[in-house]
Formats: C-alpha cells, sequence, structure tokens
C-alpha cells in the first residue's frame, strides 16, 4: 500500500487524495506535521480562523509491529501560543491511520453555517457526515456511542466539550484500546478541531497493512530494539511505579513545584507518591500496569480504580498528578483521580488547566488544597462553560490576565510543567527556547540532571545546560517523527544497541539506508522549521525567557534562581 495525503476541506466539504510531495517523503510525525504547517500555513493567521489547518499524521514506524511506535502526531498553529505546535498521543489512531496508507490528514477551511461534521477514513479516503447526536457530549460517552453505532472496533479520535466551545487548553482524545483517552494535550489543538467543527474522526483500516521492505532485517532490528528497551532500569521503574516515580525523586531534589510555584517541596509528596498509587491500584483490583498503545512494551500506563473498586481513570500521569497535587497543595489522590477523569471527558489539557487552578488559588477563587473544589469548579464551570470555566478553560496565563497575578508559570503563554527551573536548570533553557512554549518533553534534561541518563549534569549549575538542551531537543524532534514514544530516549542515551536498532527499524520498513547522522540532521531541521514558522509569525529572542519571578524569587529549600542571561539562553542556537 503507498503512503497518501489524505486531504479534507471544511469550507467546501471536499475531500481528495494526493500523491506525497518529494519534499514530505522522509518526513513522518510531529516532522511531517510541523513541515506542513510550516508549508501551507500562513504564520500570522488567527489560530481559529479558515486560514490555520489541523494536520495528523502516524510516525515513521506506525502501523508495523515495531515496539512502542504508536504515537500519533497533531500539529496546527495553537491558539494557546500563537506559535507552531505539534502534540502527540498514543492509542490506536496512528497504527490505524497508517495502516489505511495515510501519511498525513491534512483538515483546512472552515463551515459557513453552524453545522458539526465527523470523518470516516478507510484505505479509499475520507467521508463527512454531518453530526448532530454527539454534540455537546464528552468524550467517553461519544466512544461508547461509536462503539454502538459503528461497525468493528474502529479507531476515534475526538474532542469534548472544552474543543467545542474552543478554549485554548481544549485537547484532542485518542481512544486506547480498553476505551480509556490518550490526549494530545498540549496547546489547545482541541480548540482548532473545533474551529473546523469536527467533532469525532473515526478510521477503520479494514485489511490494510503496512508494506515492510526487509521483513527479517526489521524482525532482527525489532527484537534488540525491544531487548534495549525492557531492560533499561527506568523502563523497569516506569513499568512499576508509572510516571508517578517521580513524585518522590523530584521533590528529594527540591525541584517539586509547590503551591504555585512558591516552594521545591511538598509536605504531602508520600501521599500522592508512585509507590502510594501503585499499592492503592493493586489494593482495589486496578492494573498497576497498562499499554496506551498497541505493542508498548513499557507499559507506564495504569487503571485507578475508586474505593469502591470501580475504574475512576486511566493513564494517570505524574506531570497531571503533580499539578492537581504539589502545585495545588492537594493530598488526596482521590480526588486528583476524580479530576483527570473530568479533564480526560471535558477534553482539556490536564498540565494548563491544573496549573490555571493553582493561579486561580493564589487569586483566591479557591483556598489551595480544595480537591473536592477542584472537581467542582472543572464539573460545574469549566464543562458548562460559565466565565470563571472559561477563563481557567484559556489556561494559566488567562487566569493571571483576569485576576492581577505576577507569578504566573508560563513561556510563550503555555504552562510550565512539573519541574521547577530553578533548581533543575537545563529544564529551564528547554521551557524557555521551546519552539512551542513551555513543554518538558522538547528535551527532557530531567534524564541527566536527575535521573543520570547519559551521564549526569548537576542540576544546580549552569555549566552544559544549553548544550544538554540543545542535544536532547535535536534527538526528540527526531524521535517525535518516527511515532515513537519519548520513554525510548531512557534505553537510547544508555544502551549503544538501542539508537542502532532504530536506524535499522526505519531502513528495513522504507528500504533506505539513513546512518546516525541523517537522525540528527532530521532533528535539527525540525527544529529550524518550526523557528523559522515562529520568527515570521512575530515571536523574536525575547521571547525565549522565562517569567521575572524566576530570576528574581528564591526557591527554597535550595534558595536559588533561574540564573542565565538572554545572551546565554540566545546560544541555544547556534547550530
Amino acid at each position: 500500500m503507498t503512503d497518501k495525503i489524505f486531504r479534507v476541506n471544511m469550507t467546501d466539504l471536499t475531500t481528495s487524495i494526493e500523491e506525497v510531495p518529494a519534499a514530505w517523503a522522509g518526513h513522518g510525525g510531529r516532522g511531517l506535521t510541523s513541515t506542513i504547517v510550516a508549508a501551507e500555513v500562513e504564520p500570522t493567521c488567527h489560530p481559529l480562523g479558515p486560514k490555520n489547518k489541523l494536520v495528523f499524521a502516524p510516525g515513521l514506524l506506525s502501523g508495523t509491529l515495531a515496539a512502542n511506535s504508536g504515537r500519533l502526531s497533531a500539529g496546527a498553529k495553537s491558539p494557546l501560543t500563537g506559535t507552531i505546535k505539534e502534540a502527540n498521543a498514543g492509542g490506536s489512531g496512528a497504527q490505524f491511520l497508517a495502516r489505511c496508507g495515510c501519511k498525513a490528514l491534512i483538515i483546512e477551511g472552515q463551515p459557513q453555517d453552524d453545522r458539526w461534521y465527523s470523518l470516516m477514513i478507510s484505505p479509499e479516503g475520507v467521508v463527512i457526515n454531518e453530526e448532530k447526536e454527539l454534540i455537546g457530549l464528552g468524550n467517553f460517552a461519544v466512544a461508547e456511542a461509536l462503539a454502538a453505532r459503528l461497525p468493528g472496533k474502529p479507531g476515534v479520535i475526538t474532542i469534548g466539550p472544552a474543543g467545542e466551545m474552543r478554549m485554548a487548553a481544549a485537547n484532542i482524545s485518542v481512544k486506547d484500546p480498553d476505551g480509556g483517552m490518550r490526549s494530545c494535550g498540549r496547546g489547545g489543538l482541541g480548540a482548532v478541531m473545533g474551529s473546523k467543527r469536527v467533532k469525532f474522526i473515526a478510521i477503520d483500516p479494514k485489511n490494510g497493512k503496512v508494506d515492510i521492505a526487509d521483513q527479517a532485517r526489521f524482525r532482527d532490528a525489532n527484537r534488540a530494539f525491544a531487548k534495549a528497551l525492557v531492560d533499561h532500569p527506568v523502563s523497569k521503574a516506569l513499568g512499576q511505579y508509572g510516571t508517578n516515580v517521580l513524585v518522590n525523586i523530584i521533590n528529594e531534589a527540591g525541584a517539586l513545584p509547590t503551591r504555585n510555584f512558591t516552594s521545591g517541596q511538598f509536605e504531602g509528596h508520600d501521599k500522592i507518591s508512585g509507590e502510594t498509587m501503585h499499592d492503592t491500584i493493586v489494593a482495589r483490583g486496578g492494573k498497576p500496569k497498562h499499554n496506551c498503545h498497541p505493542g508498548c512494551v513499557i507499559q507506564c500506563s495504569q487503571i485507578y480504580n475508586d474505593a469502591d473498586g470501580k475504574k475512576l481513570t486511566s493513564g494517570f500521569e505524574y506531570e497531571s498528578i503533580w499539578a492537581m497535587g504539589a502545585d495545588c497543595c492537594v493530598d488526596n489522590l482521590d480526588h486528583i483521580a476524580e479530576a483527570d477523569q473530568i479533564m480526560d471527558d471535558i477534553g482539556i489539557d490536564s498540565i494548563e488547566t491544573a496549573v490555571a487552578m493553582a493561579v486561580a488559588m493564589e487569586a483566591g477563587v479557591l483556598p489551595f488544597g480544595d480537591g473536592a473544589g477542584i472537581c467542582r469548579i472543572l464539573r460545574d464551570d469549566v464543562a458548562k462553560g460559565t466565565a470563571l470555566g472559561r477563563i481557567i478553560g484559556g489556561g494559566a496565563g488567562s487566569v493571571g490576565r483576569a485576576f492581577g497575578i505576577t507569578r504566573v508559570p508560563v513561556v510563550k503563554n503555555q504552562a510550565i510543567p512539573a519541574y521547577d527551573p530553578r533548581a533543575i536548570k537545563g529544564i529551564g533553557i528547554t521551557y524557555a527556547t521551546s519552539t512551542q512554549g513551555a513543554d518538558h518533553t522538547m528535551g527532557y534534561t530531567i534524564a541527566t540532571n536527575i535521573l543520570g541518563v547519559g551521564g549526569k549534569i548537576d542540576p544546580l549549575t549552569k555549566e552544559g545546560q544549553v548544550e544538554l538542551s540543545r542535544n536532547l531537543q535535536i534527538a526528540t524532534a527526531a524521535i517525535d517523527s518516527t511515532g515513537m514514544c519519548l520513554f525510548i530516549a531512557f534505553a537510547a542515551l544508555d544502551d549503544q544497541t538501542c539508537l542502532p536498532a532504530l536506524i535499522d527499524l526505519i531502513n528495513a520498513r522504507f528500504g533506505t539506508s539513513l546512518v546516525g547522522d541523517d537522525v540528527v540532521n532530521l532533528g535539527k531541521s525540525i527544529l529550524k522549521t518550526e523557528r523559522a514558522f515562529n520568527i515570521a509569525a512575530g515571536f523574536t529572542n525575547v521571547d525565549d525567557r522565562l517569567p521575572e519571578f524566576f530570576y528574581t524569587e528564591k526557591l527554597p529549600p535550595h534558595n536559588v534562581v533561574f540564573d542565565f542571561s538572554g545572551e546565554e539562553i540566545d546560544t541555544f542556537w547556534n547550530f
């Protein structure tokens, strides 16, 4: 099956299938979404207007049996940051799209009336249908209704009420094989899908298969690659405790942002830790290990049950637990899990929204520690689009502006995640220089600064941090193009068999002869493409800075500030 570009024009409700342009052929995932957005979207356009485009792209290895290759990338100009944006998620969307022969799905234009639509994708192309029944429903109700409505087990990509209301923190949800929701979480791409008036996309690959140029070589490479992943100690820890294994580790490092980034340690850390979560899941008959997409060998996801043994949430991540936990001073895991489930249903970014809650707490909207109050506001205000709900649904920057708060932890208007840049300086460089606003996944220096993966650089020193962030951002851009989960990076940094096996997988899939330098150059070209878009949109080096308070307010317990000059930060782009 030859890969094609599937294009949908929502203005005149037409669809087409196109050959892949030569310039796009070597790209997948984030590399492809950013390349298409840069080529076809006016950088100065309104993100929610007809000139923006929403692009979905499976990775280069999606749809194959390669371990951990099930990430789906979505890209557009972000309504939250105003920059180019890519967000990726697990679930079955990437594999199913690839098996339809779809290298990328481009949704452009905008309906001129108030009708809503759905897209049905198969190897034959795209069918647009008007949708009346599911508008206003949450993601779980949509998934349930489609399971009854559609034959087989199609992939489902959907938005919740937050996306319909075009909230700047709205995400795009991808159904996993067990009916859970996996989020293309950051940057408000759900609002872009809502602006196109597409409620859901269903994918039926029928009997489509991805062509492999050299099956034997692919099989051998996959065996070596999977072994490197499974054997790495960080993979094992993630498999046992989930990403939430980090709560105690980052708290110990004095870098767990607490009470809206006023401290680096949370008194209640042990009550919300990965170890406590694991024991709670086991005691209540949940699943401590679970995969977010077929073929994952790390299995860092889990299913968390309530006290009655009923499923409460799944994919309960460290960043969400930190944000509702330490940042909002909530030490009740059940409240955090309930809030997580509500946000999955509303279809809103659990990092952005929870950091916005902490800013709202500083403004006096709620007392710090009020987990039940967070759930109430999510259910009664955000989900229903009240004035307060829309302010919070607009993200942390929106709350700061509405209430006149100065301690607002955002870069390019996107909330800073679960690592304080004053105590882990490498991640501060990533937050500042990322082409997509503050995002830990863009260059995860925690690996080296805290976990000792790929060497060790003291998190409190300035030495080597710019180079560390740069190298990781380049590598991550390339990984995001393969459809691989970011967590392959731990093995790739430490195990000398891992990266060659990954390159072998790509070569065996396409019949190419790439080498390590080609992967590095791919990462560099993606970053430069994204940066060029942002510059054309009006961003400058002055936007590559952290908020003022990080430079002036000392963070306990180390009593440190972020002390990089603008000139030092700007050297990041010297490549």
